[in-house]
């Protein structure tokens, strides 16, 4: 989409300049990297010097993006990316079954059938997260020239590819919010192409995710999604950005992974920061306080 530009703009427009620079001529002074107009010196724009107009750069890029693409608000679905959907759980658990009965004694493939056995039971958050995404995709789509309440994850596997696909299944569009890490990391295929984004930053990417968010549902995850869940905590706690529905789905996961209420008895939070979310089992259990409180 080409950017907008005022009709009264009197400067050209940055990609005319950049072809104007094209037609210097070859000589011993124009043969250095200086001579290069700065936004098109890639080895400038790399220096460690550069990094807050890199941060800058990250912010405004998807911010640009997502104002073109009519996005006013949006939902956001964290959780792990290893958890499998229904049908991938069912043939890793038949696959290490199968090794299991043709060396029945093996320690490591006993302990293989009961990962794959409890991948199954996970499943279930995959296949919920799907169904919650296709219910909002179904009931908050277009109002007037603007998207309302379009999906958004981190754009990866697991939680995150199944509420991009419960989206795509229900015609609506969602956004994916990649993060460049060291092992191979790529958009999952649900994610609407042109509201695939990759960035550097996980605080610039965090900031993203929060900037039109009316909610935030959480399944189980690991570390990312506890850093992303508890910074979302922190802003509505100290009021650095407007309260929102904050729905955790699996109550026994929470429950057993964080004692809430020890927070509340050491005196570290106060009993009405437990206020701040809801437990929730299924897609219709969310929808119902996200419309609520919305």
């Amino acid at each position: 989409m080409n950017p907008k530009r005022s009709e009264h703009c009197p400067f050209p427009p940055a990609r005319d300049d950049a072809k104007s620079a094209e037609l210097f001529v070859d000589c011993p002074q124009t043969r250095f990297p200086n001579y290069r107009l700065a936004f098109q010196d890639n080895e400038f724009l790399l220096r460690d010097e550069l990094r807050p107009v890199r941060l800058q750069l990250e912010l405004l890029k998807p911010e640009l993006a997502q104002s073109e693409n009519r996005i006013e608000s949006t939902i956001v679905i964290f959780g792990s990316a290893r958890t499998l959907s229904r049908e991938a759980a069912t043939e890793n658990l038949a696959a290490a079954r199968e090794k299991l009965t043709a060396n029945p004694k093996d320690p490591d493939l006993q302990l293989a059938v009961q990962k794959a056995e409890r991948s199954l039971q996970s499943s279930a958050y995959y296949e919920e997260a799907r169904r919650f995404a296709k219910m909002i995709s179904q009931k908050c789509g277009p109002l007037a020239q603007k998207l309302q309440h379009v999906v958004a994850t981190g754009g990866g596997g697991g939680i995150m590819e199944a509420a991009n696909r419960g989206a795509q299944e229900a015609g609506g569009k969602s956004l994916g919010l990649n993060i460049v890490l060291p092992f191979e990391q790529e958009p999952n295929p649900y994610i609407t192409p042109e509201l695939s984004f990759q960035f550097h930053y996980f605080a610039i990417r965090k900031m993203h995710f929060l900037m039109r968010a009316r909610a935030l549902a959480v399944f189980p995850g690991g570390y990312g999604t506890l850093d992303e869940l508890f910074e979302t905590l922190t802003l509505v706690q100290t009021r650095k950005i407007k309260p929102i529905p904050i729905v955790l789905f699996g109550k026994s996961f929470w429950e057993k992974l964080i004692d809430f209420p020890l927070l509340v008895e050491e005196g570290v939070i106060s009993s009405a920061d437990l206020s701040l979310f809801h437990y929730v089992e299924n897609a219709e259990q969310a929808v119902k306080i996200i419309r609520d409180e919305t």
